[in-house]
């Protein structure tokens, strides 16, 4: 007797199996892209050998070779000349584990999206949209590439909006297969279309400023504007650096000028929290919406420990078991935001 195993409940496992796996795959990648941001690597591989690439030197000449590139690159003769070779083995890890993880997410990606398409498992309209992403995990290599060939031969380090550029895009990568997954994994069982919501620009305008918060996190960490201000609530004692005018917020140059960045990265992370109590009022005042009572509870404790944790990362002198957890708390505080939205649409 002939069973049919691939059945539509099957069918959306298997997916949702799927996108779980990259989506785990593409936050471990943009947590391990800050730590090799953090520890200064991300300039420790000077050639992009998209297959060569693939495995790391394996011998004491293959070694020596990396090591030579390096050599010749402004960022080891200005700033790490001391270095020796275990030194340099050191960073080169970090940013080989990051590229091979990027490696891995689009095998994962593709290798599994292709037999769904040949088996005709995803509809069409959800076939568009995946191999788009795709587009995008194809844009976001280039991009990476981009970034670290600003750093290789005036600069000492990679350019601060190429860096803002490949974040900001690893993000959407991962909320876009965090949106997906949220659909087939049947997320949305109960018929949110008869439940009351908040105004649905709230939780989009909050996830909008979330995002822009982290683009402008990046620029904090490519010109290291953390190094400096060391103090809350005031900039030393100052609610506005010392070192600037208020016009230059208005500059062309802005983001070239650390202090002004530490200054909206800090007020954007207070606006953001205004946009938060605006959600949480409305929620918890009303009844009808105990639905979305969870995940705004969730988002609160992300939301604090996330301002806790910048605080931290600022008086500690950037250490970077803080600066890291800071990130990790960025994308849980995107993750959240996104669920919000998805749980307060009307289907």
């Amino acid at each position: 007797m002939y069973i049919n195993l691939m059945t539509e409940e099957n069918k959306n496992i298997y997916i949702t199996i799927w996108l779980l796996l990259i989506t785990s795959l593409v936050g471990l990648m943009i947590v391990v892209g800050g730590l090799t941001r953090l520890t200064d690597s991300g300039l420790s591989i000077t050639r992009w050998d998209l297959f060569s690439g693939i495995l790391p030197p394996l011998s004491k000449e293959s070694w020596e070779n990396a090591f030579a590139l390096y050599r010749e690159i402004p960022e080891y003769k200005l700033l790490n000349s001391y270095m020796d070779l275990e030194d340099f083995k050191t960073i080169y890890w970090w940013e080989y584990i990051h590229r091979a993880l990027g490696r891995l997410i689009g095998m994962f990606y593709i290798l599994p999206l292709i037999y769904f398409t040949y088996k005709k498992i995803i509809n069409e309209k959800s076939l568009i949209y995946f191999y788009l992403i795709f587009i995008l995990i194809l844009l976001q290599g280039f991009i990476g590439w981009y970034m670290v060939k600003s750093g290789l031969t005036e600069r000492t380090d990679v350019s601060q909006y190429r860096l803002s550029l490949h974040l900001t895009l690893a993000i959407i990568i991962f909320l876009s297969l965090i949106w997906s997954y949220l659909k087939h994994a049947n997320i949305n069982k109960s018929n949110f279309s008869s439940y009351k919501t908040i105004p649905y620009y709230l939780p989009t305008f909050f996830l909008f400023f979330v995002i822009v918060q982290i683009s402008i996190g990046a620029f904090v960490s490519g010109i290291d504007a953390g190094k400096i201000y060391q103090s809350w609530p005031l900039m030393n004692d100052n609610f506005f650096p010392d070192d600037a005018q208020l016009k230059m917020l208005f500059s062309f140059d802005i983001f070239e000028i650390p202090s002004l960045i530490q200054f909206i990265h800090r007020n954007t992370a207070y606006f953001i929290f205004v946009i938060f109590l605006l959600i949480a009022i409305t929620v918890f005042k009303n009844s009808e919406l105990n639905y979305l009572r969870k995940i705004v509870s969730l988002i609160f404790f992300i939301l604090i420990l996330q301002i806790t944790l910048g605080i931290i990362t600022l008086l500690s002198d950037v250490q970077i078991i803080f600066a890291s957890l800071h990130q990790v708390g960025s994308v849980a505080l995107a993750a959240s935001s996104l669920i919000l939205v998805f749980k307060n649409q009307k289907n």
